[in-house]
């Protein structure tokens, strides 16, 4: 006799609800054909992963013959980011993915540990054109209407923050006032994080009764710039360096994130070697540098912006909120 649950065998999602996200994956393919950008598939597993210190991949031990001791070590990827950049790199011209990735930590309401992802990259597009497309896109899927459009300067003066020029100590104490407990946070960008997902994320995105109206956050602090590029600060103007990338939400809830990508190979390798120092420092696990996409930006990247979008959220969006387990069929508690 089973010792599980009664009913624990059952998909969490109901029928309707499949049916609603083979459609909505449907129309993003035909959204995507109707604009000639091509499909590709790239690995899962692979030899590297992103360094980045608020992701943390799966770590998997194969029986690979030809490899030393004949095992291999891989990762579960995060995003399918760096092989569809060495796919761009070597002359693909506009691509997208849907696919599955995997990210270590992250379950909830909101997250599974893995989920659908739609990524795209746009040669000869900045972040602003990339930021049109994605509304064309929530318009086809959604009819959504058109974005707001939000500095991250603009949203957190909403909160009293300025996220370019408030250092350690004035973000503690505007912290503590808007009664967040941070006193342990030693990282400037992990406090700005703190205040954004407390205090103004919540209110992004909210449409009016049944108007979806996403928020576009745009232009982020130089230090949050991952793999986007950084406009340099204009001493004449007074404006700060930005990194020139955006993340969109919908009812509070971050949907997708891009970038004007980086193209430079040496200062690519410059972040992910400090990214991989300040992971070490924090005692988290250092994965071996991406060599191969290192390789691919010294052959020449084009100039290109790119997006990741969690279609799992833009399914639970389409169906009127709820939690993720109402829109996939076995999250990580039946798996």
């Amino acid at each position: 006799m089973s010792r599980l649950a009664s009913g624990a065998w059952r998909p969490t999602a109901s029928l309707a609800a499949l049916r609603r996200r083979a459609a909505l994956l449907a129309r993003l393919r035909a959204f995507f054909a109707a604009r000639g950008v091509l499909e590709v598939e790239t690995p899962l597993l692979a030899a590297s992963t992103v360094p980045d210190l608020h992701l943390a991949s799966v770590r998997c031990r194969l029986e690979l013959p030809g490899a030393p001791s004949g095992r291999g070590d891989l990762f579960l990827q995060t995003s399918p980011e760096a092989h569809m950049k060495r796919l761009l790199a070597a002359g693909s011209g506009p691509i997208y993915q849907i696919c599955r990735v995997v990210r270590d930590g992250e379950a909830g309401r909101r997250h599974n540990p893995e989920f659908t992802m739609l990524e795209w990259y746009r040669p000869a597009f900045d972040h602003h054109a990339l930021m049109d497309e994605m509304d064309a896109l929530l318009a086809d899927v959604l009819g959504a209407v058109p974005a707001e459009r939000l500095t991250v300067a603009a949203a957190f003066a909403r909160v009293g923050v300025d996220p370019h020029r408030d250092d350690l100590d004035a973000l503690r104490r505007r912290a503590a006032a808007l009664g967040l407990d941070a006193p342990s946070l030693d990282d400037r960008d992990d406090l700005l994080h703190l205040i954004l997902s407390h205090t103004v994320e919540p209110d992004l995105g909210r449409g009016n009764g049944d108007t979806v109206r996403p928020t576009f956050l745009y232009d982020y602090p130089a230090s949050q710039a991952a793999l986007a590029r950084v406009r340099p600060a204009d001493p004449a103007r007074d404006t700060p360096a930005v990194a020139e990338r955006f993340e969109v939400y919908i009812d509070g809830v971050e949907l997708a994130n891009g970038f004007h990508e980086l193209t430079d190979a040496a200062e690519q390798r410059r972040r992910f070697e400090a990214d991989r120092a300040e992971r070490a420092r924090r005692g988290l696990p250092v994965p071996p540098l991406d060599e191969h996409l290192l390789a691919a930006l010294e052959h020449g990247l084009p100039p290109s912006a790119g997006v990741a979008l969690g279609v799992d959220r833009l399914v639970l969006v389409a169906a009127g909120g709820g939690a993720l387990a109402d829109v996939l069929a076995f999250p990580i508690d039946r798996a």
